[in-house]
């Protein structure tokens, strides 16, 4: 009841008519999902056939962010947006921002370095100087405990240890359950048929973008009304403890 209650006021709250909109809310405990993605992991989230989760990385970047974000907030739509604590730190206006208007707010480490590729111990302060910044940016406190424990490694590139780690401190892993290849060369136009025609193979799953790319933002409002005109349903993430969601 409480989750339809949160969706029908969701969409009650949307002041375009005809829009996507965020059809529900997925709450979800690391100790049950501690990792979830197909594309690294053996299990998802516990979507529905034509139900997606989408993801943006590597943000935030002032020009390109703020264009992803008004093409979700035409559509009504909520997504979760993997920050980077060196740009958040320097653009604590824009976490504020992403945070205000709904969106979930997960961790992607402080500088992006590819955590199998250094020691452990540096691999630690990768994760724990990220979460700081972020946390500083939307809360004034410099606190390596996220308010929002979603956590996804740069390229995928985990190790069992800093995967131990974080299950340890009871962050959720995300990997994703395919993507737009958007870190490549390519038109909008060329974006557009790549996500799709994976997404109609798919039918439903976790979807990851990059909101720094610029194909990306100027795709994604045809995107999300092919969702739209296509039957898909937006579904929102965010953790179960009452008071930890990041999006404030």
């Amino acid at each position: 009841m409480a989750m339809a209650w949160i969706a029908a006021a969701q969409a009650a709250d949307c002041p375009h008519q005809g829009t996507l909109g965020t059809s529900r809310v997925l709450r979800i405990e690391a100790t049950t999902t501690p990792r979830v993605g197909l594309k690294s992991f053996p299990q998802t989230l516990p979507l529905g056939d034509h139900e997606v989760v989408l993801t943006f990385d590597d943000g935030p970047w002032p020009r390109t962010t703020a264009r992803v974000l008004a093409a979700l907030a035409h559509e009504c739509v909520r997504a979760t947006f993997f920050l980077i604590g060196k740009p958040a730190s320097e653009h604590p206006d824009l976490v504020r921002k992403i945070a205000a208007e709904g969106h979930t707010i997960g961790h992607h480490t402080w500088s992006h370095r590819s955590l199998t590729r250094i020691k452990p111990s540096e691999a630690t302060e990768e994760i724990d100087h990220g979460i700081s910044a972020v946390e500083m940016a939307l809360h004034g406190v410099a606190t390596t405990t996220p308010g929002t424990p979603f956590f996804r490694f740069p390229g995928f590139e985990s190790t069992p240890a800093t995967l131990d780690l974080l299950q340890s401190r009871g962050i959720v892993v995300f990997g994703a359950d395919f993507w737009a290849s958007d870190w490549n060369p390519m038109t909008p136009k060329q974006e557009l048929k790549l996500i799709t025609d994976r997404l109609k193979a798919a039918r439903k799953g976790i979807i990851l973008f990059h909101d720094p790319k610029a194909q990306t933002a100027a795709m994604l409002p045809a995107f999300l009304r092919y969702l739209r005109d296509n039957d898909y349903h937006v579904v929102t993430v965010t953790p179960v403890s009452p008071g930890a969601d990041g999006a404030h």
